[in-house]
């Protein structure tokens, strides 16, 4: 493995740290080795037992990203990043773990009077309505969770490609 330098929660936005804080503590030892290597911008690849922190793991140096951009007032609304789960229900899964740090996050940076932009997160399965399919058109999420068949309707079509021009992880 490659060398790397463990990162604390010093390195995030306050907000971002005092939500993981307050919620878990402190990081595991998976976070602390993906998160340097995330945040720098690398492929990295994370195999851990359940209950290791890996959603955190990977999904918390991009929220943090989002975060920064919000309170600079520069968070646009488009998808950001695309997560894709082999599985629909482990897509279910993904999307209500997003949901609690961000509304936590979101939280704390109300009580500060430091909102600009809520961080938002959707679905994008066989599942979604219509309605719901037209919305994401409208307003993207910043961070999409589909499957690969949901993806591969995306990529053909119009709208869908608009969505995922702006992707960046």
């Amino acid at each position: 493995m490659e060398n790397f330098k463990v990162m604390g929660l010093k390195n995030f936005n306050p907000y971002v740290s005092q939500w993981f804080e307050d919620q878990l503590g402190s990081p595991t030892e998976i976070q602390e080795k993906a998160w340097p290597l995330i945040k720098a911008g690398k492929h990295t690849l994370i195999s851990a037992p359940t209950g290791s922190g890996k959603t955190l793991a990977a999904f918390l140096g991009v929220i943090d990203d989002l975060v920064q951009e919000s309170l600079k007032g520069s968070l646009r609304d488009e998808t950001h990043v695309v997560y894709v789960s082999p599985l629909k229900a482990l897509s279910n899964d993904i999307h209500k773990n997003l949901q609690l740090p961000l509304k936590g996050i979101q939280d704390l940076m109300e009580d500060a009077e430091e909102m600009r932009t809520e961080v938002r997160v959707a679905l994008r399965t066989g599942d979604t309505t219509p309605a719901q399919r037209s919305a994401m058109i409208r307003r993207p999420p910043h961070i999409l969770i589909t499957t690969p068949e949901s993806l591969y309707l995306l990529l053909t079509s119009v709208n869908g490609r608009k969505i995922l021009s702006t992707v960046s992880t």
